[in-house]
């Protein structure tokens, strides 16, 4: 059965989901997993997620789906993602976020 991504959209077929870690549940709320509402994302948009914003970023800022689509830091990768269908990439941590850890 196919699923969709909630972030980029893009449709990843039944067949391709063998992987467990292919499609994954991101949590809009980290550190209060227990009340947080989730969404299921490709395993690229949820480590893209992660090496973009610190969970104190999602939690006040980027807590929907919406506002993490409109997100300028995911603009580019956006973009890219849509015209493939990878579901395993290279991530690399922000500067932004290794210098504030």
């Amino acid at each position: 059965m196919p699923t969709t991504c909630a972030l980029c959209r893009r449709v990843v077929p039944g067949e391709r989901i063998d992987d467990p870690q292919a499609i994954q549940d991101h949590h809009l709320r980290p550190e209060r997993r227990a009340e947080s509402p989730t969404v299921t994302l490709c395993r690229p948009c949820h480590d893209q997620i992660h090496a973009v914003f610190s969970n104190a970023e999602l939690r006040e800022e980027y807590d929907t789906i919406d506002a993490l689509q409109e997100a300028d830091r995911l603009a580019d990768y956006l973009d890219w993602i849509r015209g493939t269908d990878k579901l395993d990439i290279q991530v690399e941590t922000s500067g932004r976020l290794r210098d504030g850890r």
